[in-house]
C-alpha cells in the first residue's frame, strides 16, 4: 500500500508541473488543476460537477416554454436591448424584482443584452450577445482603467438604430452582476476562479440554482409574469412580429394538461417470498404423500415465481426430503429433473440449489449424519438423467471443496449405472482428478490411495497399471503370468491405448536395469561386459512375446513403445551406445518394424524429453535403416 501512494504522489507531482507549463493549452492545464483538487478535496467532487453541465441559450428558452409555459424569442434585428425594461406596448415601466421573479431573474439576466461572458465553460450560439463586446469589457479582462473602444461589429451596427437615448445606461444596468449572486456563486468555484479578478476565458454559463424552481414557486409565479406581459404578447409564437417591433414574451394560453396513464389493476403484484416458500413446503409435504407429478409441476408453474428464487425452491424441495425415505428422495430427484424437462428450471438452479444446502450441511448433520451422502444421491441422479454435466458439477467443488462429497457423487452414480458407463462419462469429461482433492493430497500416490479407500480405482486404470505392473514382473517375470495379470486388471479397450504400451514397455525396462544392477552413475551404464550384455538381450528375449501382443501390426504403439525407451535413456543421462543397442535388438527381435522407426525420427512432438541427443546417436543408423528399405523395395519391384 505504501508503494501504491508513493506511486500516486509521484503521478500527481508530475500533473502538477505540467499544469503550470504555459506551453500547453489552457483548457489541459485547468483539467489537470482540477483533477489535482478533487484528491486534495478526498475525491468528492465539487458542487459544481454534479449540478447539471452548461446550457445554451436555445436549451434555457425551450426549458422555459416546457416547464414554466414561457416563450422566450431568439434575438433577432428587430429586438431592443433594452425589451425587457420597457417597451411600446407597455404604459408604465417594469422593474424585474429577484424577489418578485425569484428563479426568473436568473434567466431575464441570461436575455439579449445581459452580459453572460466567455470562456471554456461558455457554449456560445448565434443568438448569443456577447460576440465580440464582452472580451474588451475591463471587468471582463480582469483590468480596471480606460480602455479604448472596439471597432462595431455587424451586431451593434444591425441594433444602432433601434437603441434609445437611455442604452448606456440599461445596458450598465444588465452588465452588473448582483453582489448576493456573486458571493453564492463563489462557493461552487475551484480555487482558481476565486483568486484575484475574472478573466473573459474563465467565465462559464451555467444555470444557478434559483433556476430550478419546484410547482409551488411557479404557480406563484404565473400571475405576476402574465401581468406585466401586453395583450399583443398573446400571440402564437408560429407568427413573426412585424419588423420593428419586438417579440412578444407570454405564457401559453391553453397549456396541455398532463394526464397520468392510471396503472393497471389487472396485474397481480408478484408473490413475497414468504408466501412462495410457504407455498412450496406445502408442494413438497403433499408431493412426497400423494407421489402425483403432475400435481406437483402445476402446482410450482402455477406459483409463477421468480427466476431469483427458483435455486431457494429447489433447495427447500431437497431439505424437505433429506428426512425421508430413500424413495421419497428419488421421488423428489424425479421432481426435479421433471421441472427441468417442463422449462420450469435450468442446471445452474440446481448447482446454486445444492451448494446452498451444502453450506447448511455443519448445522444439518447434527440431525442428519449422513446428510453428504444423500446430497451425492441427488447429484448423482442430476448427472444420471442429464440435468448437469459431471464437469459442471465438479468446477465449484474443485480443490476438495466440500470434500469429499465428489467422491460420494461417483460412488452414487457407479451403483446406479456401473463401472463401465462412469468410467466412458469420465474419461470423456476430461477432469483433472488431482485437482478434486485437498491441495496436500494433489499427488498420484495419494490420489490412488484415496481413489482405491472409495473404490473408484477403476476411473485410473493406467495409474494402477503404472504402479503394480513393476511388482507383478519382480514376483513373476514369465511372460505368461505378465500377460495374464494384465488380462485380468487391464480393461482390453486399454490395450491399443498409447498409455498402456508406455507404462508396458518401461516396466519391462525397468526391471531388465535392475537385474543388471544398472544405476544412475554407474561406470557400466557406458561400458557394459560382455556378461551385462548378454543377459541385457536374453531378458528382451523373454519379454519379447507380450510385447509382440500388443504392438503387432500398430505402428503407432510401436511409436509410443520408442518413446517409452527415449524417456528410459533420458533417465539415465543417455549412457553412450545404450539407445543405439537396444533399437538394434529391437530391430532384429522384430518387435518394431522399420516404418514405426522411421516415423519416430520424422515426429516432432515435444511431449517427450530428449529426442534431440536420442536422434544424434542413432541417426547414423536410421540413415543406414532408410537406404536398405529404400534398396529392398527396388529390388521388389525390379522382381
Amino acid at each position: 500500500i505504501a508503494q501504491f501512494y508513493s506511486l500516486m504522489d509521484q503521478y500527481f507531482g508530475r500533473m502538477r508541473s505540467l499544469m503550470n507549463n504555459k506551453d500547453l493549452p489552457a483548457r489541459i492545464r485547468f483539467l489537470l488543476q482540477d483533477t489535482v483538487e478533487l484528491r486534495e478535496n478526498n475525491w468528492v467532487p465539487r458542487k459544481a460537477f454534479i449540478d447539471n453541465g452548461p446550457k445554451t441559450i436555445n436549451q434555457i428558452r425551450q426549458d422555459a416554454v416546457k416547464d414554466l409555459g414561457v416563450f422566450i424569442p431568439p434575438m433577432n434585428q428587430g429586438m431592443r436591448m433594452d425589451f425587457f425594461l420597457e417597451g411600446p406596448f407597455m404604459t408604465t415601466r417594469i422593474k424585474l424584482d429577484r424577489e418578485t421573479l425569484g428563479g426568473l431573474a436568473d434567466m431575464f439576466g441570461q436575455m439579449p443584452g445581459s452580459g453572460i461572458g466567455t470562456g471554456p465553460g461558455v457554449i456560445q450560439d448565434r443568438f448569443s450577445p456577447t460576440l465580440g463586446r464582452h472580451r474588451t469589457n475591463p471587468l471582463f479582462n480582469g483590468h480596471s482603467g480606460h480602455v479604448a473602444n472596439p471597432p462595431p461589429s455587424q451586431f451593434d451596427l444591425a441594433i444602432k438604430p433601434f437603441m434609445k437615448s437611455n442604452q448606456g445606461q440599461n445596458q450598465h444596468v444588465l452588465n452588473q452582476s448582483h453582489p448576493t449572486q456573486q458571493q453564492g456563486r463563489s462557493k461552487d468555484m475551484p480555487p482558481r476562479f476565486k483568486k484575484g479578478q475574472l478573466n473573459a476565458d474563465e467565465i462559464s454559463l451555467r444555470p444557478a440554482q434559483s433556476f430550478l424552481l419546484n410547482k409551488n414557486q411557479v404557480s406563484k409565479l404565473q400571475p405576476q409574469i402574465a401581468t406585466m406581459i401586453p395583450p399583443s404578447a398573446q400571440t402564437p409564437r408560429t407568427q413573426t412580429p412585424p419588423l420593428g417591433q419586438p417579440p412578444q414574451l407570454g405564457l401559453k394560453t391553453n397549456p396541455p394538461l398532463i394526464q397520468e396513464k392510471p396503472q393497471k389493476t389487472s396485474k397481480k403484484p408478484a408473490p413475497a417470498k414468504e408466501e412462495l416458500l410457504k407455498r412450496t413446503e406445502t408442494l413438497v409435504t403433499e408431493y412426497l404423500n400423494s407421489k402425483n407429478l403432475e400435481d406437483a409441476v402445476s402446482g410450482v408453474r402455477e406459483m409463477k415465481a421468480p427466476k431469483h428464487f427458483l435455486s431457494e425452491m429447489l433447495s427447500k424441495i431437497i431439505l424437505g426430503s433429506l428426512e425421508h425415505s430413500d424413495q421419497d428422495k428419488e421421488q423428489a430427484s424425479t421432481l426435479i429433473h421433471t421441472l427441468r424437462t417442463e422449462g420450469l428450471i435450468t442446471g445452474e438452479n440446481f448447482i446454486q440449489a445444492l451448494l446452498s444446502v451444502l453450506d447448511q450441511c455443519p448445522k444439518i448433520e447434527q440431525d442428519i449424519p449422513l446428510v453428504k451422502s444423500y446430497l451425492a444421491q441427488f447429484a448423482a441422479r442430476a448427472v444420471i438423467a442429464e440435468l448437469v454435466s459431471v464437469a459442471e458439477l465438479a468446477h465449484p467443488l474443485e480443490n476438495g471443496t466440500h470434500f469429499p462429497l465428489f467422491l460420494l457423487c461417483l460412488q452414487q452414480a457407479c451403483k446406479l449405472k456401473g463401472r463401465e458407463w462412469l468410467t466412458e462419462l469420465f474419461q470423456q469429461s476430461a477432469i483433472n482428478m488431482q485437482k478434486m482433492l485437498p491441495e496436500i493430497d494433489q499427488n498420484k500416490d495419494r490420489m490412488l490411495e484415496i481413489l482405491e479407500g472409495k473404490g473408484l480405482s477403476f476411473l485410473f486404470p493406467l495409474l494402477k497399471l503404472e504402479k503394480e505392473l513393476l511388482k507383478q514382473i519382480e514376483a513373476d517375470p514369465a511372460p505368461q503370468t505378465i500377460y495374464k495379470w494384465i488380462k485380468d486388471n487391464i480393461s482390453p479397450k486399454l490395450h491399443t491405448d498409447k498409455g498402456f504400451v508406455n507404462i508396458l514397455v518401461t516396466s519391462f525396462l525397468q526391471y531388465i536395469s535392475s537385474e543388471l544392477c544398472m544405476c544412475e552413475g554407474d561406470e557400466h551404464l557406458c561400458a557394459p561386459t560382455k556378461d551385462q550384455l548378454e543377459q541385457e538381450k536374453q531378458l528382451l528375449l523373454a519379454f519379447k512375446p507380450v510385447m509382440q501382443k500388443f504392438l503387432h501390426d500398430h505402428t503407432d504403439l510401436q511409436v509410443s513403445a520408442l518413446y517409452a525407451l527415449q524417456v528410459h535413456c533420458n533417465t539415465y543421462g543417455f549412457p553412450k551406445g545404450m539407445l543405439l543397442r537396444y533399437f538394434v535388438n529391437f530391430y532384429d527381435m522384430e518387435i518394431i518394424e522399420e516404418d514405426a522407426f522411421l516415423a519416430w525420427k520424422e515426429d516432432i512432438t515435444q511431449e517427450f524429453p530428449g529426442k534431440g541427443k536420442a536422434l544424434f546417436q542413432v541417426n547414423q543408423w536410421l540413415t543406414w535403416l532408410e537406404t536398405a528399405e529404400e534398396e529392398e523395395s527396388e529390388e521388389e519391384e525390379a522382381d
